[in-house]
């Protein structure tokens, strides 16, 4: 089977004006998935997936704990969680590591613990063709700082299921003199910093991975938060996305 692309547009840690306006549908209309890689404005991520009107999925930043109340209504959260979209296979893992007390910030020993949690779904689905993160993975485009370091057990998932790309934020573009756009770890995988907003192409040569696709997809929104029975019907999200 001759391997099909989809194009995504990234987006992270910075809500840019340029995106938050009425022309944005027309900017990004050859985009078929929106990916949220954290520390944004739920009316922002609520505004993207109704003006461009394709699937949104995202993950925590450290500093989103106002999710837990006003979670982006019409996206799809997939923080611990596979999602199967046209034959993607995306996990999530979002967060930073911890520096102080917060939601969504964890040690490098509970991110593992979450890591093999989530890696159930990844064999079920035979693999993982993108990691959608909020933090880098350690000494791949992260900082010397606590906050800002990234963490070594997503190198090793990477290092254990080579995928395609790992999308992250966290790491702004003036936070360093060497910021870069994307890196290539020596798996073949291509890191993207999201800061801002990235598009960029990811191949699929599978388009659908039959029950296991659907159980995977139910179980995500299942859990994914706020997303009631009745969004999903108005809004057309959940596993019918995986058609």
């Amino acid at each position: 089977m001759s391997e099909s692309k989809l194009r995504v547009l990234a987006v992270a840690d910075v809500e840019e004006r340029a995106l938050w306006t009425g022309n944005v549908a027309q900017r990004f209309s050859d985009v078929d998935l929106i990916l949220a890689a954290g520390d944004l404005d739920a009316d922002y991520l609520e505004f993207l997936v109704t003006i461009i009107n394709k699937p949104l999925f995202y993950v925590h930043g450290n500093h989103d704990e106002g999710y837990v109340r006003n979670p982006p209504l019409g996206c799809i959260c997939v923080d611990d969680a596979a999602y199967v979209y046209r034959g993607l296979r995306i996990v999530g893992l979002g967060g930073s590591r911890r520096y102080r007390e917060g939601t969504y910030m964890y040690t490098e020993r509970q991110m593992r613990r979450r890591i093999r949690k989530v890696s159930k779904q990844a064999r079920m689905l035979g693999g993982v063709d993108l990691l959608l993160c909020h933090a880098p993975v350690r000494g791949v485009g992260d900082l010397d700082d606590i906050p800002h370091q990234g963490f070594e057990s997503l190198g090793e998932m990477v290092e254990r299921w080579h995928p395609q790309y790992l999308v992250h934020g966290h790491v702004h573009k003036g936070y360093t003199s060497d910021f870069r756009r994307e890196r290539t770890m020596e798996t073949g995988t291509k890191v993207v910093n999201a800061f801002g907003h990235v598009v960029f192409d990811v191949g699929v040569g599978q388009l659908s991975y039959g029950w296991r696709q659907s159980l995977v997809n139910r179980h995500t929104l299942k859990v994914s938060d706020e997303l009631t029975a009745q969004e999903e019907g108005v809004l057309g999200a959940g596993w019918s996305y995986g058609r």
